[in-house]
């Protein structure tokens, strides 16, 4: 009876030589770089084609890829086997340990057969051959590589030394890092070395005895995250903390150059790693002059080139020997043989913050409604809330942290009352959507903190309270008494006993010092100073909007039409579709530039809270200031290279704030959401594309439960840590999408 092999398929990297068009959230394993389907999809079908034998086979995987991986499994029998999910990468090593663990679980010491998922192999068959002819000396308990006799002195794979043959085999003298071509040549003419194909062939107990020998911390943190794991039917997932501990190596440097007694098997398969547009030149599709033309492009009197075009027309003339790759937001031109070194230009676009590394441009993608319900359900509820709820927490001295560092840890800043009220709202709305987490323990030690260290002498409440509660900053802030009332409101609505008390003499502050005597809206500050703004009355308004939701009282509703009233005399341009944000004490614009100041953000914000308004009071025609600002936010104030909006434009469109926050962003999907529902145009493939712009570039390049808050024009993360202030802008935005894409029948 043939042995058993139990196979699994290394599909964790990045594929950076081939950028612009592999990137970390569509590495190449994902491409179809040949026409028969993606690098990943072939391997597995390679796999699936041993002649004769038990093959169960698995899938090493990044956790953020599972829906890619799960439709290139699709109508595939993997024999008893499935995915396997990194909740991070930490590099070859971690992946072999992670398959000889899982081999020895459920197979014993059965062989295991490691291969790459974005290799081009000739045939299954001879693929097949090539293993087995390996196998009699993993029997015996070696390690089994598998060479390529070299073609040319080629500078981008590794090499394998051998000695003695014996029955088919080479004894393995060393291994060799990618040589220069003067080196590369050196070789090919020595004859003894091969290209290192990246394949492994081994018995389980032979592989954990080497790590044993050589890396026990990489085995025993390897085995800890295993352990741990937990399974569904869609795979096996370890836990972030527990993997992201195990040390980073390559195999390569971890065991293969360190164990003893290696054999090597001739491969018998044409191969190719597909590793540059140099190798993806050699064998696509040629024209009769040497070039391999794919999408729109035209090329006249072109030799020997890799030409394509992911998008707008390309033209060349006269390249030759020329690798010219455009997509919708980069190019990459080089010689061909310099088309190794892409990855110094990754390397440098890394270290200037740019995101065009990470991610791809999706905006011809066809978005079907709910397209992001997974990963936007999996990010609130099993990263973010949980994450906030605990190290978001003052436990010690109270409230909540006013930051996070990009390492999660707490910053130890001043806590502003606005932040201490959000984050009570982001639970209260957390918890009305399912969350099971300790939402209730949560509302009621934020209330307890802001109550008990932040009211003033007259009933209001403080601006800023140091981090151990001592009061810093004591004035009585209209913006900050609109948060409190926000989270008053829906603390109130789940149950908290103290809210209504609290809301109920909170109100009777804001009218005895904060309501203006000319009845015009309200004050910034107690003591009647400063610049008038339109951005506290926008929060007031969303406050007595949330009080008319948990109360029922039309007097909340009353005071809501008050700040509708601003907004339709003094807050609202006609003429230019925007909304001013400075004023003087008679409502008129302000001096200079900050009298042309408009913020898209709040553009998005308005919009979403006048759809409220209407549909509360009948005032249908709010809607159409709503699509207003929507439209003039669209078009004017948005920065073209990302997709995102602005900080700030002038009334005329001009970017007076070339900074894009995490939370404008929110509040498109918001508004966005809004007006989709309020008689106008299908707005729902608009809202899959601000959802998905919201993660390419503020929440998928963070760290797990966190996010990027500054993003320069050009796509750079300018964010140093993680205000917490934000968070309810996300969980506020993106319960509303699950609410919004939710299926009727379920």
């Amino acid at each position: 009876m043939t042995e058993r092999i139990v196979s699994f398929v290394m599909s964790g990297g990045v594929g950076s030589r081939l950028w612009p068009l592999s990137r970390e959230d569509n590495p190449k394993q994902f491409h179809d770089l040949s026409g028969d389907g993606s690098m990943l999809a072939k391997t597995l079908r390679r796999l699936t084609a041993r002649p004769e034998g038990e093959t169960p086979i698995f899938l090493i995987a990044a956790e953020r890829h599972a829906d890619r991986v799960h439709a290139d499994l699709a109508g595939l029998d993997l024999a008893g086997g499935g995915p396997l999910f990194e909740p991070t990468g930490r590099n070859t090593a971690a992946a072999v340990a992670l398959a000889t663990l899982r081999t020895l679980s459920e197979f014993g010491d059965s062989l295991v057969l490691v291969v790459p998922s974005d290799h081009e192999i000739s045939t299954p068959r001879q693929f097949w051959q090539s293993v087995e002819a390996g196998t009699e000396a993993a029997r015996s308990g070696r390690l089994v590589v598998f060479g390529i006799k070299p073609t040319q002195p080629e500078t981008g794979y590794g090499y394998i030394e051998v000695a003695a043959e014996s029955g088919g085999t080479f004894d393995v003298s060393r291994f060799v890092e990618k040589p220069d071509i003067e080196t590369a040549q050196s070789y090919l003419k020595a004859g003894n070395f091969y290209w290192n194909t990246g394949i492994f062939l081994f018995r389980a107990v032979a592989m954990r005895d080497a790590f044993i020998a050589f890396q026990p911390d990489i085995w025993l943190a390897t085995e800890a995250a295993y352990r741990a794991a937990t399974s569904d039917l869609s795979g096996l997932y370890m836990p972030l903390e527990l993997y992201a501990a195990i040390p980073s190596n390559s195999i390569d440097y971890a065991i293969m150059e360190r164990a003893k007694d290696i054999a090597m098997v001739p491969a018998g398969f044409r191969w190719n790693d597909l590793g540059s547009w140099q190798s993806l030149l050699d064998v696509g599709p040629a024209d009769d002059r040497g070039n391999v033309i794919i999408g729109d492009v035209v090329a006249i009197d072109c030799e020997n080139s890799y030409i394509r075009s992911d998008g707008r027309l390309l033209s060349a003339i006269g390249m030759k020997d020329i690798a010219i790759v455009s997509t919708s937001d980069a190019t990459f031109v080089a010689p061909v043989s310099h088309s190794q070194h892409v990855k110094k230009i990754v390397e440098q676009l890394e270290k200037s913050g740019r995101l065009e590394t990470r991610f791809t441009p999706a905006h011809d993608r066809v978005i079907e409604s709910g397209a992001w319900r997974r990963r936007v359900h999996h990010w609130l509820f099993q990263e973010t809330l949980p994450l906030w709820s605990t190290s978001g927490v003052d436990e010690r001295h109270g409230g909540f942290h006013e930051a996070l560092g990009l390492d999660a840890s707490p910053l130890m800043k001043p806590k502003r009352m606005r932040t201490m009220a959000r984050q009570v709202y982001a639970f209260a709305v957390a918890r009305a959507r399912g969350w099971d987490g300790p939402a209730d323990r949560l509302i009621s030690h934020g209330i307890a903190f802001m109550a008990g260290k932040g009211r003033t002498d007259k009933g209001g409440w403080v601006r800023t309270l140091n981090v151990d509660g001592s009061v810093a900053d004591a004035t009585e802030d209209a913006y900050d008494h609109s948060c409190v009332l926000l989270a008053l409101a829906h603390a109130h609505m789940y149950g908290n006993p103290d809210a209504l008390r609290l809301g109920e003499e909170t109100f009777a502050f804001l009218d005895a010092h904060l309501e203006d005597s000319r009845m015009t809206g309200f004050l910034e500050t107690s003591d009647g100073k400063g610049e008038r703004r339109s951005n506290p009355h926008m929060h007031l308004l969303e406050a007595f909007l949330a009080w008319h939701q948990a109360t029922g009282e039309r007097a909340h509703l009353r005071r809501a039409a008050r700040i509708i009233d601003l907004f339709r005399s003094h807050f609202f341009d006609p003429e230019s579709w925007t909304l001013g944000e400075y004023f003087d004490a008679e409502w008129k614009p302000s001096a200079g530039e900050k009298g042309s100041w408009t913020e898209p953000g709040h553009h998005f914000e308005w919009a979403s809270l006048l759809v409220d308004f209407a549909g509360r009071s009948g005032q249908a025609e709010l809607s159409g200031f709503a699509r207003k600002l929507y439209a003039s936010a669209t078009a004017n104030g948005l920065n073209r290279a990302t997709g995102l909006a602005y900080g700030a434009v002038s009334r005329q469109g001009l970017p007076l704030d070339l900074i894009s926050r995490s939370w404008p962003q929110a509040e498109a999907v918001k508004a966005a959401i809004a007006l989709d529902g309020s008689g106008g145009p299908d707005l729902k493939p608009e809202i899959e594309a601000r959802v998905g712009r919201l993660f390419r570039w503020h929440i998928d390049p963070a760290p797990l439960g966190l996010w990027i808050d500054r993003i320069d024009e050009r796509g750079r993360s300018l964010a140093s840590d993680v205000p917490a202030s934000i968070f309810y802008h996300l969980v506020c935005a993106l319960t509303q999408y699950l609410d919004s894409t939710a299926d009727p029948k379920a």
